[in-house]
């Protein structure tokens, strides 16, 4: 698939499965069996959705800036930027309204325009504490 054509994959899997909230989009644009490296989305699109719905409802205005695009033979690493406002329950933590910004990436290899496997780093730490979460 051509660099063009997977930088666009990326950028639509951010904007219309986070930015858009289209639950529909992680169907059409994620295998049933993705993998990632993250434990709490889990090793399937069911887990997928179901960690996705638990940060739509804590923040209901998610946005994923994209800062960079980079594309090497199937994969794509995006470099982004997180807002939202946290009026939902988020980890064990009642809503409380504030602003939250956090940077990260993320590595993700497609197959046939479909993604398939995911790789996410990002500051958790740096979300926890602009929440007022206890760090440990």
């Amino acid at each position: 698939m051509p660099t063009t054509d997977l930088k666009q994959l990326a950028r639509d899997f951010f904007d219309q499965v986070w930015n858009q909230g289209d639950e529909e989009a992680i169907v059409r644009m994620v295998a049933s069996d993705v993998r990632g490296n993250d434990e709490d989305f889990g090793t399937s699109r069911d887990d997928f959705v179901e960690q996705w719905r638990s940060w739509r409802a804590a923040f209901p205005d998610i946005h994923f800036e994209i800062a960079d695009l980079v594309t090497e033979g199937d994969t794509v690493v995006t470099r982004w930027v997180l807002t939202g406002t946290h009026t939902g329950p988020f980890l064990g933590l009642e809503p409380t309204g504030r602003r939250v910004c956090v940077n990260g990436m993320s590595l993700d290899k497609f197959d046939n325009g479909i993604l398939v496997q995911g790789f996410d780093g990002w500051d958790a730490v740096g979300l926890r504490r602009q929440l007022g979460m206890e760090i440990v």
